[in-house]
Parts: structure tokens; C-alpha cells; sequence
């Protein structure tokens, strides 16, 4: 390897240690705590909430993937409906409690718009069909 080339190597990754280094100290200053922060539920028109029914989603023994690409296992949190988008990510009410979850799969059936894995129904107290509220989780602006 000649003497130029290797000074260039070298250049180069002085170059690329200070990007780095300054692509670090503003990611650092753009953040004010180690906490994530969620988003904010997104009203309904006329700034409420929507209502559904929902109901606990049957239990599952043995891992698959759901129509939206998710893989289902009995730990894991999310909802199924026939509309909403694949990863939408929508806050859900009932009574006391709030959850924010995302759309992990199709269809909940004719008895509901909402089917809930177990893990959600248990977290926000669902026990049966019942009336939910819930909203659009919005942006990050």
C-alpha cells in the first residue's frame, strides 16, 4: 500500500469518527430523559371516544403468525380487527384503565369489532364481551 493511499485511509477515518462523534452529542442533547415517551391518544371527531364491543380472543397453544405478520404466542399484546390498519396503534378504555396496543391481526368475528390476545384482555380487565372505548394513538409531531 502506498504512503498517499494510507493517509487517505487514515483522513477518511478521522472524518468518519467525528461524524460520529457529533451525531452522537446532538442525539444526546435532543433528548431530556431515558424515559419513551408515549403518544397521545388522538381524539374522535368531536373530541371523545370511540365506542365497540370487544371481547377476549381464544387462548394460544402453539406459536403463529397472525394475518399481519405478527407472531402469536400466549405473552403477547395486541388486537384484532376487521378494518383498522396492520400496526395501527390505538388506545383502549375500560372503565379505570387505559392501554395503548397496536392492530396485530384480522377479523375478531361477528360478535365484536375488537378481539383482545389474552395477555390485553387480562391487563385491561375484559373478561367477556363488553363495550370499550378507543382512539388513535397521534403522531409524533
Amino acid at each position: 500500500m502506498s504512503a498517499s493511499l494510507a493517509l487517505r485511509l487514515l483522513a477518511l477515518a478521522a472524518i468518519a469518527l467525528v461524524a460520529g462523534a457529533v451525531a452522537l452529542a446532538v442525539t444526546r442533547a435532543n433528548s431530556s430523559s431515558d424515559e419513551v415517551a408515549l403518544p397521545e391518544a388522538a381524539p374522535a371527531p368531536g373530541g371523545g371516544w370511540y365506542e365497540a364491543l370487544a371481547v377476549p380472543a381464544r387462548g394460544v397453544a402453539r406459536p403463529r403468525p397472525t394475518a399481519c405478520g405478527f407472531r402469536l404466542t400466549a405473552k403477547t399484546l395486541g388486537v384484532a380487527h376487521p378494518v383498522l390498519p396492520c400496526n395501527a396503534q390505538v388506545y383502549l378504555e375500560l372503565g379505570d384503565k387505559r392501554v395503548l396496543t397496536r392492530v396485530i391481526g384480522r377479523g375478531s368475528g361477528t360478535r365484536s369489532e375488537f378481539a383482545l390476545t389474552r395477555p390485553l384482555a387480562e391487563e385491561l380487565g375484559l373478561h367477556n364481551r363488553q363495550q370499550i372505548k378507543w382512539r388513535f394513538a397521534a403522531a409524533p409531531q
